[in-house]
């Protein structure tokens, strides 16, 4: 298996593929919905195209669920999200939050960056902004953000505990956030688990359900809430690439479910805390 800092690495050179790419001639991505399944990329996306400030052109169908639509944003809000992509959903949240709020976008890859800048160029937005970071250590200063949204990027990052601390310590006491992500149930086959492209689309990365919920429950995190579960079937043409016709079988007839889950939780309020570093601000 790769070490973290390679997997890191596989991340950010698929990421900075896909941005590069012609929109019109390849909608493949690192979780999302093509019109193949020839690739993991292209299987996990819900359509956002009914969404009030939906921008299709920020849409490269990177995600596993639709976190925004989810997450109670009011007007006046300031709004993180992490692996913003192309700006999707920093733009749909812009919707929300209105003139007076604010939307940042934290992502790793150089060219997304770049891409969802010039996206909210040619939009007029001024109060959404994009910055280059690791949501390992997320590039804003504590207690800022009122909601935090992430669309099937924290399956994709080594430290998931680290990426929850970081979202304890940013948001205000009484923020919260929604996250939609990959998890699992049962066990992967190794030639899977072992697999970088499976890695980079957002399978083999995933871990349990409980142990996703336990890592928010540990982290100080109340309220915490299912919004969304469904599950993610991959196609036997796509194991094939992986797997013989009989591994197949076997993986069909065994008990390991794949699940996009959108996920809300609550960082206590101030009057409420009782966790280390909480009260922090």
């Amino acid at each position: 298996m790769p070490t973290d800092i390679q997997l890191k690495e596989m991340v950010k050179q698929k990421y900075s593929e896909i941005a590069l790419q012609d929109k019109d001639v390849n909608q493949s991505s690192c979780c999302g919905a093509g019109g193949c399944s020839t690739e993991v990329y292209n299987i996990m996306s819900d359509d956002y195209s009914k969404l009030e400030g939906y921008n299709p052109d920020a849409d490269l169908g990177l995600g596993c669920g639709l976190p925004t639509q989810f997450a109670q944003i009011k007007k006046g809000d300031t709004v993180i999200d992490l692996g913003s992509g192309a700006g999707n959903d920093c733009f749909i949240a812009r919707r929300e939050t209105g003139e007076t709020g604010k939307v940042i976008g934290i992502d790793f890859t150089p060219a997304m960056i770049e891409k969802a800048r010039a996206n909210a160029e040619k939009i007029g937005f001024n109060n959404v902004e994009f910055r280059q970071g690791d949501i390992e250590q997320v590039p804003v200063t504590a207690n800022i953000a009122d909601v935090i949204v992430s669309n099937c990027v924290l399956n994709l990052v080594p430290n998931k505990n680290g990426v929850f601390r970081e979202i304890f310590r940013v948001l205000k006491p009484g923020g919260h956030f929604s996250i939609s992500d990959i998890v699992l149930s049962g066990t992967l086959p190794p030639k899977i688990q072992e697999a970088a492209e499976m890695y980079a689309g957002c399978v083999s990365g995933a871990i349990q359900k409980e142990t996703y919920l336990e890592l928010i429950r540990s982290n100080g995190f109340t309220n915490i809430t299912l919004q969304k579960e469904k599950a993610i079937h991959i196609p036997d043409d796509i194991l094939s690439g992986y797997l013989t016709a009989d591994e197949i079988a076997q993986f069909r007839a065994g008990n390991t479910g794949i699940y996009s889950i959108t996920v809300y939780a609550e960082k206590p309020a101030a009057s409420a805390c009782c966790e280390p570093g909480c009260c922090n601000s």
